[in-house]
């Protein structure tokens, strides 16, 4: 499926899916390229889920200064305008919009707390991020969102190309929010058809078991069938016989062995991870996956918030 279309009808061998899809989605949007494009995810994601979709348009606060009230006059008006453009272009597209919410302060505070509010269960937004460089950039709103959402966030960018997706990549590092990404992924898949692959990627091979002793490619090898059929099972939970998610096992830097999974089309392939229960400091240290795949991915991304299990 491609631009202009709209999401496959979801059928009986759909029903599934459609459950675990959201209710309610938070589109955070500004005049970029990339909100465009994901004013088309939320779209599409809110009709073929049956949700409710609100809009919310956040700017900086405006310094107490001798013209702050006229400037804040001013953007309050040009914000009520880009409201109003994007209602009618959610409108264009087939969708609804149930509430549409103009918010003064911090940007990432305002999002999650009109979140909160709302009762969204997805928060879809754009990022202004182009090439590389500017991706690396530490302190966007994009991260800062996606470090404090106790909801799914859905990070859409990667041009026309880029949604709907072909495929879906799940990264799995056998947590619960890693496996209500893959699910939640999925089922946003299933509104395309989308090819769906489960991976589980390792730093590095054990090479000494937990007493010390040097692990034989023996028992590496029963290690690794232990973990593929675990992996096949949460594949048979997300989809039946016919279209199963393909799994794999691999070794290497985690975001880097999903990009490379992504092929040559990475724009088109919906990355789905977990989000590890990081301080701030434990980010700085160690960094994550859900991070790096963020910053580096060229296509969507659906990041999931840390379950405490």
């Amino acid at each position: 499926m491609r631009e202009g279309q709209r999401p496959a009808s979801c059928g009986p061998d759909k029903e599934e899916s459609v459950s675990v899809l959201p209710k309610k989605i938070l589109l955070s949007t500004d005049a970029s390229e990339d909100a465009v494009l994901a004013t088309r995810a939320a779209v599409d994601i809110a009709n073929g889920a049956g949700a409710e979709l609100h809009l919310i348009h956040a700017w900086h606060p405006v310094p107490s200064t001798r013209f702050g009230q006229f400037i804040r006059t001013e953007m309050h008006r040009e914000a009520e305008g880009l409201l109003r453009e994007q209602t009618g272009q959610v409108e264009a597209l087939g969708g609804t919009v149930a509430g549409t919410h103009l918010r003064e302060g911090p940007l990432v505070e305002e999002i999650l707390e009109t979140c909160a509010e709302v009762g969204a269960d997805l928060l879809v937004m754009g990022t202004r991020g182009r090439g590389p460089v500017a991706r690396l950039l530490l302190g966007s709103v994009a991260e800062g969102v996606v470090y404090g959402a106790s909801s799914p966030v859905l990070v859409v960018r990667g041009g026309d190309a880029a949604w709907p997706p072909r495929r879906v990549i799940c990264g799995d590092d056998s947590s619960e929010s890693a496996r209500r990404a893959a699910e939640l992924a999925i089922g946003i898949g299933s509104l395309f058809d989308t090819r769906n692959l489960i991976m589980r990627v390792y730093p590095r091979l054990p090479s000494v078991d937990e007493e010390g002793r040097q692990m034989d490619s023996r028992r590496v090898d029963d290690e690794l069938r232990r973990e593929e059929r675990d992996l096949e099972e949460r594949a048979s939970q997300l989809g039946t016989e016919s279209d199963r998610p393909k799994v794999c096992i691999a070794v290497g830097e985690p975001a880097k062995v999903i990009m490379q999974e992504a092929g040559d089309e990475p724009e088109q392939c919906l990355i789905s991870v977990g989000k590890r229960g990081l301080s701030a400091i434990g980010r700085m240290r160690l960094g994550s996956t859900s991070t790096k795949v963020l910053r580096v991915a060229r296509g969507p991304v659906l990041i999931y918030p840390h379950q405490d299990v």
